[in-house]
């Protein structure tokens, strides 16, 4: 009895300094879990077969989806298909001229879907962005997003998508959509690829609209490729989170301190088989 009280001891010592190790290890870690994914990565299989793709998808330890697009499905079926599989969409993105044309029913497909925000990435412009575009889509989003918060309980965003940083006086253009929208009804998703390529640091901005942003594009920029205000490269200047250009531990050390929620990593290149499982492991060696 003596022995097995004593076993019994021992077995508890080592489990408790193994689940302390574990515990260290997460605090030590400076990206703990796992991150989310934009549809839009493996838009190429969903179009073909999206049961398949959400398999390979949760493969990979993704649980975490924000989509733009149901792939052919009603709100309803791809919903049943993301349960079944344990992942959750806690973002819908969707056009700018559905956002203000038909509020409502992106509401309940965003509520149906089960998520927390509707996204709009992009505004619609004719050349160079311009401050009447910008006041414009101010008005769109403040109106809308009331509506959003107050009738349905949803959070609007929007993602920047690189023309926003028109100059503009002190600042940029993207500087004045943070300024003139209400806080209250329009929060924010920093894409850091469309911060980085018109020149402009994503840290920089987390520390100086902390809060405003909700959610996070990771993704990272091919060494040697020159950024502009286009808002347009090759897809395949998306490479693997840490080895391109941006400061990926900067980056997610001032979005936590922001209190970003979501990050979802968006790979836009033809080899996300071999990227996307790359950029996670990455994520799992960053330290504190």
């Amino acid at each position: 009895m003596a022995l097995q009280r004593f076993n019994s001891l021992i077995f508890a010592v080592i489990l408790s300094i193994g689940f302390g190790n574990v515990y260290a290890q997460s605090k030590a870690m400076l990206f703990p879990g796992k991150p989310g994914l934009v549809s839009y990565t493996y838009r190429k299989d969903f179009e073909k077969d999206v049961p398949s793709t959400l398999d390979k998808i949760k493969s990979i330890g993704i649980r975490d989806m924000e989509f733009s697009n149901l792939f052919g499905k009603t709100a309803s079926e791809l919903r049943t298909l993301i349960d079944q599989r344990d992942i959750k969409c806690s973002s819908f993105g969707v056009s700018y001229n559905d956002l203000v044309n038909k509020t409502a029913e992106v509401a309940e497909k965003a509520k149906i879907l089960g998520a927390d925000y509707v996204r709009v990435a992009g505004i619609p412009h004719k050349s160079a962005f311009t401050k009447e575009e910008a006041e414009r889509a101010i008005d769109d989003f403040n109106r809308v997003g009331k509506i959003l918060k107050e009738e349905h309980g949803l959070t609007f965003v929007y993602h920047n998508h690189g023309f926003e940083f028109e100059p503009y006086q002190d600042g940029t253009l993207y500087d004045l959509l943070m300024q003139k929208t209400n806080p209250k009804y329009v929060s924010f998703e920093l894409d850091i690829l469309w911060a980085f390529f018109p020149g402009h640091d994503p840290v920089q901005l987390l520390n100086k609209y902390g809060k405003r942003f909700k959610l996070m594009h990771l993704k990272d920029l091919r060494k040697g490729v020159t950024g502009n205000l286009s808002g347009g490269t090759s897809p395949e200047n998306d490479v693997v989170l840490g080895t391109g250009q941006i400061n990926i531990p900067a980056v997610i050390k001032a979005a936590k301190k922001a209190g970003v929620r979501h990050y979802y990593i968006e790979d836009e290149s033809s080899h996300v088989d071999v990227q996307v499982p790359k950029s996670i492991a990455y994520l799992q060696t960053l330290k504190k």
